[in-house]
């Protein structure tokens, strides 16, 4: 293991289906407008992030068409793991997470093919495990949609069964001596045996470890059982942080779970989940989200402020602040942790256009701005404490992905914020992690299944 820097943050690159963080980003000038079913748009945003020495470059899946891709292209589009296996093959150093949902894939099938992108990339891959809650999806492969509980149940057998299928070929196994024609110590491959009540797996797997032994474990969520799985079963988290204080909360009250799971909080890196929008100036930032937004929906978002905002702004001027007869009446909606931000742009006079321009209803917080500006905030929530990482994801695609690594990232290198080399070739090097090979660290947290 590479010893990193703990005053070094972590960031992962995302492209939603090829495009950014915006609905209308599809339509950005110079942006590939069909880059959902473009491969190279996927290689070259893995390129980019290797370019500015990021540890990872991350693509989700929900397969299905779950958008309404009348005027927007859904949030993910080709098979990640064929995309990954092509991003492998195209970098040599940043890392490749992908999401494989336990809900719809069975134990064997996901060990295989991560420990396959596994060794083609030589030790740079990451497995988000996530369950599937979209109906849409689900009824691409069942009949019905599984209850709560019996998603979550699934969940946590096939983890702990793909680890045991990646810890059945342990290290050293393959031995590929020619002189005594041995190919590999068939003793110490062994079969798992697994029987849950949702999965089984006999093992072992067929394919030996990487050189990170396994793919790093990640997760997603909030709620007691989010909390519970990254705490026990992962290491690494993507949060969604509405706010600044949401996110020091949040990763306060993970630490804590971690702490008393029995493991060590440093090992674990949480990437929260931005928007960036860059431009020479604050006023042009701002201007090139207005434009975005007129390339989407800005109707439904003007929706959507209404709610957050507890007043009706849809028919309004959206061109002109908010009148002030109903700024009086207007409450920040306490479920919704974005809403008290809407209600102070709205209360500084921005027009109701110039307030959704800075992203208050987005599902990922917007920094907008100049390169210097976006460093800023980003040193800033990292200061405070929300974890050591950031998933970054540019307003309209690829270009914006490229001009955060041209623009921002050296600015973070020369405050000694990010690395400036790789100083490790697989993903646990970059992430600081050890190298390890199977269940046997998780053993005691996970009493679901029996072992026959």
């Amino acid at each position: 293991m590479d010893k990193n820097n703990k005053g070094q943050m972590h960031i992962i690159a995302q492209l939603s289906a090829g495009q950014g963080l915006e609905p209308g980003g599809w339509r950005w000038p110079g942006e590939d407008k069909a880059a959902f079913m473009n491969e190279d748009v996927f290689i070259k945003g893995a390129q980019l992030a290797e370019k500015g020495k990021l540890d990872g470059f991350f693509l989700v899946d929900v397969p299905a068409i779950s958008d309404d891709i009348a005027k927007t292209p859904q949030g993910s589009s080709l098979d990640p793991i064929v995309l990954m296996a092509l991003m492998a093959k195209a970098t040599e150093r940043v890392g490749l997470i992908s999401t494989m949902s336990t809900s719809i894939n069975e134990p064997f099938s996901i060990a295989r093919t991560m420990r396959t992108l596994d060794l083609v990339s030589k030790g740079r891959m990451g497995w988000n495990v996530v369950t599937t809650g979209n109906p849409r999806a689900l009824l691409n492969y069942f009949a019905g949609t599984p209850e709560h509980g019996e998603k979550h149940g699934r969940a946590r057998e096939v983890w702990e069964a793909v680890l045991r299928l990646w810890g059945s070929w342990p290290e050293g196994a393959l031995k590929l001596d020619v002189e005594s024609g041995v190919f590999a110590d068939d003793k110490l491959i062994h079969p798992i045996n697994f029987q849950g009540e949702y999965v089984t797996s006999r093992g072992p797997i067929n394919l030996p470890p990487s050189a990170q032994g396994m793919p790093v474990v990640f997760t997603a969520g909030g709620g007691e059982y989010g909390y519970d799985f990254a705490a026990t079963k992962a290491d690494a988290m993507y949060g969604n942080p509405p706010t600044l204080e949401y996110a020091v909360a949040f990763w306060q009250q993970l630490s804590a779970s971690i702490k008393q799971a029995g493991r060590n909080p440093d090992d674990f890196t949480i990437f929260n989940g931005i928007g960036v929008s860059i431009a020479s100036s604050e006023k042009e930032a701002l201007e090139r989200r207005v434009a975005l937004d007129e390339l989407g929906e800005p109707a439904s978002r003007q929706q959507y402020l209404s709610h957050m905002l507890s007043i009706p702004v849809t028919g309004l001027d959206i061109d002109a602040p908010i009148p002030d007869h109903l700024l009086k009446l207007a409450r920040p909606n306490r479920r919704d942790h974005r809403s008290q931000y809407a209600y102070d742009l709205a209360m500084k006079g921005f027009t109701i256009r110039e307030v959704l321009a800075h992203g208050p209803i987005n599902y990922h917080p917007v920094f907008l701005g100049t390169p210097e500006s976006i460093a800023d905030k980003l040193q800033q929530w990292f200061e405070a404490g929300v974890g050591k990482g950031f998933n970054i994801i540019g307003d309209s695609g690829l270009s914006s992905l490229a001009d955060f690594v041209d623009q921002v990232v050296p600015i973070l290198q020369k405050r000694g914020l990010l690395r400036t080399e790789y100083t490790g070739s697989t993903l646990r090097n970059h992430l600081g992690l050890p190298y390890r090979n199977g269940f046997a660290e998780f053993e005691a947290k996970a009493p679901e299944a029996t072992i026959k």
